[in-house]
């Protein structure tokens, strides 16, 4: 095993051993993969083009970390009593306390190693993945893909469901073999030092990973961003794709034309809209106007935000923090939904990963990628999670997904839908491509 280039605080760096210079951590190349664990990962792992992948931050790091949680100076308070001005500090006090003096980074890193975790090199860049095989040799292999502010983290609860359905209320011919890589820039994989990597090269990156694993034939899920590299492979349709699922919807390429004039006009819901889609659309203007700030910040000036992520991990909480809470189905009570370990396990993350600046730099690379919304191609379904942001009617989907095979309007559930009801979104997965398998 060999040093990479450091970089962070001397203090902590001699010691660290840094992962793609992104992720502090223990990379092990291992040729001889056992045999639990190499099944279904195809030849090149013998020459280490498949790696497996440890994590194990060093203590300094997390001795670090809790040095900065004691030296933080706290903003002196909002002027208002409810979340209209952000997170509020009495909150967010509360979550860096435990932060310091109760969390257990250790415990989530077992949970992660509790997983075959591999990386492998493509288009220049290491990808970091889990890969778990399914017990049923039949399984259908699934790449699936978590979104921002979120991580792996998002997922890790449904990868006993989906590929041992029949421990968990399924059926032998429900099982997945699952793929979970981190998008470039996010978790462990490797964060990207040229432009270009937009959800449509993620995409194609994710086709490679699934064919160098052997998997010829194969589905894609994914929300948040993850929704969106699902819909850039469903649109690129290249061989073996057999359909998408998502749990969020692009409102760029389903909200009716009308619709969007009339938000960017001001105006109320078009006459004729049903009272379905007059909530609907009441539900954007509100997020147009009083959600969207932090999206605007990341398509424009993803840099100038980064120097505080990489240096404040309070400052790094409160901005991911303030959209977990928005977006969860208890809204503005994300402890209620997902509880404190599980919130700062992705927090802290993304502070030990230093992903802060280079998770944001994906908004401004779909941005400026001048990508042309166009149907997806392949058989698509879709599951809308009462807690979503955008809840778009099926009536609308046409245009985007012409051969869409699945629709569901779950009952609980919000935009981290994975992570906040595992057992239902498991099942709508299961549904949405049972037609799919063959």
């Amino acid at each position: 095993m060999t040093d990479h280039p450091s970089t962070g605080r001397t203090d902590i760096s001699r010691r660290a051993l840094l992962f793609g210079g992104a992720a502090i951590g223990l990379l092990q190349a291992m040729p001889a993969l056992d045999a639990a664990v190499a099944k279904g990962v195809d030849a090149a792992a013998a020459t280490g083009e498949v790696r497996r992948f440890f994590a194990a931050v060093p203590e300094e790091a997390l001795v670090d970390l809790r040095q900065r949680l004691m030296a933080t100076r706290w903003p002196d308070g909002e002027t208002v009593s409810d979340r209209s001005q952000g997170v509020q500090p009495a909150r967010l006090k509360a979550l860096v306390d435990y932060w310091q003096s109760g969390y257990d980074w250790r415990r989530a890193e077992r949970k992660l190693n509790a997983f075959p975790q591999f990386v492998t090199k493509i288009d220049g860049l290491d990808i970091h993945f889990i890969h778990v095989r399914s017990p049923h040799d039949d399984a259908l292999p699934l790449v699936m893909t978590h979104g921002w502010p979120g991580s792996f983290f998002e997922l890790l609860d449904v990868i006993g469901p989906l590929t041992d359905p029949t421990r968990h209320g399924g059926q032998a011919e429900d099982a997945f073999h699952l793929v979970i890589p981190s998008i470039p820039g996010f978790g462990f994989s490797q964060k990207p030092d040229s432009t270009g990597w937009n959800p449509q090269r993620i995409a194609a990156a994710w086709d490679r990973l699934m064919k160098r694993l052997g998997y010829d034939r194969y589905v894609s899920q994914g929300g948040d961003w993850g929704a969106i590299i699902s819909d850039a492979l469903g649109r690129q349709a290249p061989d073996g794709l057999l359909g998408i699922h998502v749990n969020r919807i692009e409102r760029a390429t389903t909200f009716p034309p009308e619709a969007a004039r009339a938000l960017r006009e001001g105006a109320p819901a078009p006459a004729g809209f049903s009272e379905q889609e007059r909530e609907v659309y009441s539900e954007v203007r509100d997020f147009v106007a009083n959600g969207f700030g932090y999206a605007a910040i990341m398509n424009t000036r993803p840099e100038t935000l980064g120097f505080g992520l990489a240096d404040s991990p309070v400052g790094l909480a409160a901005w991911l923090y303030d959209k977990i809470a928005d977006w969860v189905y208890t809204r503005g009570d994300p402890e209620r939904a997902l509880g404190r370990d599980a919130i700062l396990d992705n927090i802290t993350l993304y502070w030990l990963t230093n992903a802060g600046p280079s998770s944001g730099r994906i908004y401004w690379e779909n941005a400026s990628s001048g990508a042309k919304p166009a149907p997806v191609r392949v058989p698509a379904a879709v599951t809308v999670f009462p807690g979503e942001v955008y809840k778009p009617p099926r009536t609308w989907l046409a245009g985007a997904y012409p051969k869409l095979i699945y629709y569901n309007r779950a009952a609980r559930g919000g935009h981290f839908a994975a992570w906040e009801e595992p057992e239902v979104f498991s099942q709508e997965v299961r549904a949405a491509f049972r037609t799919l398998r063959s």
